[in-house]
């Protein structure tokens, strides 16, 4: 504010402030417009989630960041802080489950790694989750922006060579919060629930090895095989992440069978 107002105070000066208050340039317009769009249905969050909310308020909250003010939703900041430990407690939990001869030391490392800004807003961008944030932010959707080019520029992660807006990140965290709240602060709920990751350690388990068949661009199907029998399948069209967590979704529950047929072991 008292920038503005120091711009203002210079135009005095120069004739300008009255064209410049009437005729604001079109990019902020474009952002002040969009701004105020309504975002999508959250529905559509538990769908690419694999999740359904028992207590819809949480999901609403989870997205709202303090600058939305247009009902009386609190802002995901509390939400933030839980999922924050949350994350951190599940991470440190399968590092010490996983890498038995790592030192402490480099156990925190790699926990930091795996926790850090950038790598949770690449997270956040792989499910377009930003897409249903509720903000009233114009700058934000330029930085967003700005982030997805650079990953374009970094597939991988860029090791402080791009800027990831820290929203995104605090965004996942706040929806890993909310989850672990409706779930009667179920740890395991909480890190199973996504149908990708139950159906890979499911598969990983078992021993077996998963196939998909990438029909989505002609019929909007994803389908899974193991051992060339097909064992899920799914179905959306408007978008292809959504198909995938149905067909695994699919197939996990299917996985039953093909253990008892097979034994286990795939053949």
């Amino acid at each position: 504010m008292e920038e503005d107002q120091d711009i203002v105070v210079s135009l005095k000066n120069h004739d300008l402030v009255e064209q410049v208050l009437k005729e604001p340039d079109s990019e902020s317009m474009k952002e002040s417009e969009s701004s105020h769009v309504p975002p999508p249905s959250l529905a559509e969050v538990e769908e690419v989630m694999g999740y359904s909310f028992g207590n819809k308020e949480l999901l609403k909250e989870a997205f709202t960041l303090g600058s939305y003010k247009a009902d009386d939703c609190k802002s995901y900041e509390r939400l933030e802080y839980l999922g924050e430990a949350v994350l951190n407690h599940l991470i440190a939990k399968l590092h010490y489950l996983s890498y038995a001869d790592m030192a402490p030391g480099e156990l925190t490392r790699l926990c930091a790694a795996n926790v850090d800004t950038e790598a949770l807003a690449r997270a956040a961008l792989k499910y377009n989750l930003h897409k249903f944030l509720r903000h009233r932010k114009p700058l934000l959707h330029r930085q967003i922006q700005e982030f997805m080019e650079g990953i374009e520029q970094y597939p991988s992660h860029s090791h402080g060579m791009i800027d990831p807006p820290k929203v995104l990140a605090d965004l996942l965290e706040s929806l890993i919060g909310a989850i672990f709240i409706d779930t009667d602060s179920s740890i395991d709920s909480t890190w199973e629930l996504h149908p990708v990751a139950k159906f890979n350690e499911a598969c990983q388990k078992m021993g077996v090895k998963a196939q998909e068949k990438d029909l989505w661009s002609k019929t909007g199907e994803i389908e899974v095989y193991i051992d060339n029998e097909l064992i899920g399948r799914g179905k959306y069209k408007l978008k292809k992440v959504i198909a995938v967590n149905r067909a695994k979704d699919d197939a996990y529950n299917n996985l039953f069978l093909f253990e008892k047929k097979y034994g286990g072991n795939g053949g």
